[in-house]
């Protein structure tokens, strides 16, 4: 499933800043009135939910090897160590993520103050050189020069 449709822990704060709901976000992104402000959160919010899956995962599988009715011959603490560092990676990404992308909400202009792509059109002019009278070569040009003896 594409990140677009998966929630964020700063969801809130994105729409809240943007006036506008994540979905609507994404199509807007794509437009051309979209603006780097808009392109880099929700890059960075991709990231983030990424992140929080990873999370998710892992707390999950720590969950599962610790149930109480488990068996106790299938614990290992290998297994365990190994997701405490994989867990120990995602939340310092989740952490980077989340502290990247809420610098950038707090330090962006508000919406209705952030400027706009523009977007020139240049004119292209379709031409052909005039016919023009050719300049006469110089006498000697392209001739062989003849050795002297």
């Amino acid at each position: 499933m594409s990140v677009r449709f998966k929630s964020s822990t700063l969801d809130d704060q994105i729409e809240g800043s943007f006036a506008a709901p994540v979905a609507e976000l994404y199509a807007t992104a794509v437009g051309p009135s979209a603006t780097p402000a808009l392109t880099r959160v929700l890059e960075l919010r991709s990231f983030l939910v990424l992140a929080e899956e990873q999370v998710a995962r892992v707390r999950d599988r720590v969950h599962e090897a610790m149930a109480p009715g488990r068996d106790m011959n299938e614990l290992s603490a290998d297994d365990l160590r190994m997701d405490s560092q994989w867990l120990e990676a995602s939340l310092d990404a989740r952490d980077g993520y989340r502290a990247a992308l809420g610098e950038l909400l707090r330090t962006m202009p508000p919406p209705d103050q952030q400027p706009r792509p523009v977007r020139l059109t240049q004119a292209t002019v379709a031409t052909t050189p005039p016919p023009s009278v050719a300049a006469p070569a110089p006498q000697r040009a392209g001739a062989a020069r003849s050795r002297r003896p």
